[in-house]
């Protein structure tokens, strides 16, 4: 609630004045030329398009195989959104300077369509399927697929059941596609991406703990989030900030217990986080029960419990 602000002293009003009082005249106005009405009017200067500053650059991934070069001019769309590759990351993404007329994440929802992993190769008709229902904010470039399987109502039938829920945010970066290309892991460089975890989510995740409970983080995102924000000890620490935190096998996981995760690409980071908790022999044993099953893997798949 806000503080009540202290009412005003009333103002006095003003006593009206006689417009036929002589002794209050009139300062009387120039004469306006009078205007030609055939003498051609100068069009109004043309609205000039909006263009990043050298500190707004968005950092684009190259889906079209090095087609990008340095110095590339391109225009999406009728020229309603224009771009100008600025240079080559070591990773291969872009750093592109758009130009553009309007307001830009208005102008990005109404020309490109949903990032959806290279695997699935078909647009989505309705973008909600490639969402979880309990997303809040935008800047994620991929959803977190293992939250897809809950709906309303089984996060309902959760909480009815006395387990607490908690939620945090890691807005997932162009590095979530990338395989591992490195001989040793140790040299793969991890994307760095914005996590937020607020104060009510860590105490809840804090008391959780302190009374034995069991912390299940829901995919691998949220398990990066919660180990991200924690300290030595264990205790998750409200913060917003970049994480570049790479979890492999030898990681001590000091907050996760179990982790709801889908099946995941080979060669990927996440597959290596998965192994970190289950441990790299009882993961390919899961996967080839999986294929010998018949289960569906990626981001519309299936979904296991790892604990």
């Amino acid at each position: 609630p806000t503080e009540p602000t202290e009412a005003t002293e009333p103002t006095e009003p003003a006593e009206p004045t006689d417009p036929t009082d002589p002794t209050e005249p009139t300062e009387p106005t120039e004469p306006t030329e009078p205007t030609d009405p055939t003498e051609p009017t100068e069009p109004p200067a043309p609205k000039e398009p909006w263009e990043m500053t050298d500190e707004e650059l968005i950092e684009a991934f190259d889906v079209a195989d090095n087609w990008a070069r340095p110095a590339l001019l391109f225009a999406l769309r009728e020229g309603l959104l224009k771009g100008k590759i600025v240079s080559v990351l070591p990773d291969g993404n872009r750093l592109v300077k758009f130009s553009y007329e309007g307001i830009f994440e208005e102008l990005l929802d109404r020309l490109g369509m949903m990032p959806l992993p290279p695997y699935i190769t078909h647009a989505l008709k309705e973008k909600d399927r490639y969402q979880t229902v309990y997303a809040k904010y935008e800047g994620s470039a991929a959803a977190p697929t293992a939250g897809l399987h809950f709906t309303k109502e089984l996060l309902a039938s959760i909480q009815e059941a006395g387990v607490r829920t908690a939620f945090v945010t890691l807005h997932v970066g162009l590095g979530t596609f990338r395989p591992v290309k490195a001989d040793n892991i140790l040299d793969h460089h991890m994307h760095s991406e914005l996590i937020n975890v607020s104060k009510e989510a860590s105490d809840i995740i804090n008391e959780t703990k302190a009374n034995g409970g069991r912390v299940i983080c829901v995919g691998t995102t949220s398990c990066r989030t919660v180990e991200s924000a924690a300290d030595a000890s264990g205790r998750v620490i409200p913060c917003t900030k970049e994480t570049d935190i790479f979890i492999y096998p030898g990681y001590r996981f000091k907050v996760l217990d179990c982790l709801i995760t889908n099946f995941h690409l080979p060669e990927s980071t996440l597959l290596m986080l998965v192994s970190a908790l289950a441990g790299r022999e009882n993961v390919l044993n899961a996967y080839n029960e999986a294929i010998k099953e018949k289960y569906r893997f990626f981001s519309f798949g299936d979904a296991m419990l790892i604990k």
